[in-house]
């Protein structure tokens, strides 16, 4: 049987602390483009109303992206204080520390992830 592999859990926390730090503050920054679009005709030209609200619905995308990631983060972060990182939170297999490098937020090992199981 092969032996677990160790995961540096403060790499980990650190990594997901700053990305959590960096998406909070594009949270902030972010909000002025996600407020909504003037509608009044006499202020603002047909063409640059639309554009407006291309804006702003590609604001609002990367707003729900953000707030997932950030989903992702938190849940990753409780796994870390109860020792379940690192761990596929489906079939309890030990998740490949190269995938967990790629993205330490990804709760499952490769077959599940693969197989729908892990959503």
């Amino acid at each position: 049987m092969n032996e677990p592999i160790q995961v540096d859990l403060v790499h980990h926390r650190e990594r997901l602390l700053q990305r959590r730090s960096e998406l909070l503050d594009l949270v902030e920054s972010s909000a002025e483009s996600r407020k909504p679009v003037e509608l009044d005709q006499t202020r603002v030209g047909r063409l640059t109303r639309m554009d407006a609200l291309q804006g702003q619905a590609m604001s609002l995308e990367a707003e729900r992206r953000r707030k997932a990631e950030l989903q992702r983060i938190e849940s990753s972060l409780k796994r870390i204080e109860t020792g379940d990182y690192g761990y596929c939170v489906t079939c309890g297999e030990q998740i490949p520390l190269k995938r967990l490098e790629l993205d330490p937020t990804l709760p499952t090992c490769v077959d599940c992830a693969g197989s729908g199981r892990g959503h």
